[in-house]
């Protein structure tokens, strides 16, 4: 059944919205927190994996941790700038935040940096990885 309210008009129906007004301020009140037993992971466990999906979020970054994924030995750094067709400087920034995440560690052999995925991820972490591709 369709009330005055629901009539077709280009000006506001004021009657319509003054019931609204009435029938919006008697509706109970809810006390916030009250609905269900929330239970929220430690503050830091939760930055550790913001951490790790920032690092993840980024194509470049997401491709050199899946080639380092697939790769049965280190990669130089010199074959991530011929893969990816980015500067030396650019691949520092990224292999950087993959680093910081604790997702790649280095090992130097004179001028040359060689990255590998962590053998130490975290489980949580290390699935997360897993799932990628």
């Amino acid at each position: 059944m369709r009330t005055r309210c629901h009539e077709a008009s280009t000006s506001v129906n004021r009657s319509c919205y003054a019931l609204w007004v009435t029938r919006a301020a008697t509706l109970p009140e809810r006390e916030r927190g009250v609905c269900c037993d929330l239970k929220l992971e430690p503050a830091a466990k939760a930055a550790d994996a913001v951490a790790v999906l920032k690092a993840l979020a980024d194509p470049t970054r997401l491709q050199m941790v899946l080639a380092l994924r697939a790769a049965k030995e280190p990669i130089c750094v010199c074959d991530f700038t011929a893969a990816l067709a980015l500067s030396q400087p650019t691949i520092s920034h990224h292999v950087a935040r993959l680093r910081e995440a604790g997702l790649v560690e280095v090992t130097r052999k004179g001028v040359w940096a060689y990255y590998r995925l962590s053998p130490h991820l975290p489980e949580p972490v290390r699935r997360i990885v897993e799932a990628l591709g």
